[in-house]
């Protein structure tokens, strides 16, 4: 059986889109399916991506929009196995994180622990790395718990500072990376290939990150080889 996926956002929705792309071309060996897509703010662009995509859309309970429901009401209403946040910018409710243990993964675009946070989200992070002066930065995928970005890391995946970056270019660059290693991610998780104990996942040391310019064909290939995920 597939996995029912519900996928939490506040803003455009570019990680759901990968998600959705990536689960779609998966056919039938996919995990897992984008049942709800569920936003704290009636502006997301994910939930105009979930309606297009003929996925139910949702607004959560918030101050702002009392008679909407709570994300815990939405995942038992749905039968949600599992949680995709992306891009969502509130802490999960410790209600849902005990309704599926270790089922709620997180993009973040750092090498965390450096650079995240509450309040690290979005260009706030791209522009504190460039700030710090790093030389790498990149995308984790984590496991969501109680606290802002400190739930046990799964994968990252390196990204180069280029000595002219912009928080623009550098957060294109770890985007490219998010949209590759996320949704092959949710669906090794989805599909218990990746079981639900706590493994951290880094990339290899080997696997060469100075990719000024990236062939995409090359950087999904690494991505797969380096975490067991080739289709």
């Amino acid at each position: 059986m597939t996995a029912r996926i519900a996928v939490f956002a506040s803003g455009g929705g570019t990680n759901l889109q990968a998600i959705l792309d990536y689960l779609g071309a998966r056919g039938d060996a996919r995990a897992g399916d984008v049942v709800l897509v569920a936003s704290d703010r009636a502006e997301s662009g994910a939930l105009e991506r979930a309606r297009v995509a003929g996925i139910t859309a949702s607004l959560m309970r918030t101050s702002r929009t009392p008679d909407a429901p709570t994300p815990l009401q939405l995942v038992k209403k749905h039968a949600v196995d599992f949680v995709a946040l992306a891009g969502y910018l509130r802490l999960v409710p410790t209600e849902v994180l005990a309704e599926l243990p270790c089922r709620v993964l997180n993009v973040h675009p750092a090498l965390l622990p450096a650079f995240g946070g509450a309040g690290m989200y979005g260009d706030r992070v791209h522009r504190a790395v460039l700030a710090a002066g790093a030389r790498v930065s990149g995308a984790t995928v984590h496991y969501v718990d109680d606290e802002y970005d400190r739930g046990a890391i799964l994968a990252q995946w390196p990204v180069p500072v280029l000595a002219d970056d912009s928080v623009h270019t550098l957060a294109a660059r770890v985007l490219r990376v998010e949209h590759v290693l996320y949704p092959r991610v949710v669906d090794a998780v989805a599909s218990g290939r990746w079981r639900f104990d706590v493994r951290p996942r880094a990339v290899p040391e080997a696997a060469s990150f100075a990719l000024m310019n990236w062939d995409e064909r090359r950087l999904v290939q690494d991505i797969e080889q380096a975490f067991g995920l080739e289709q």
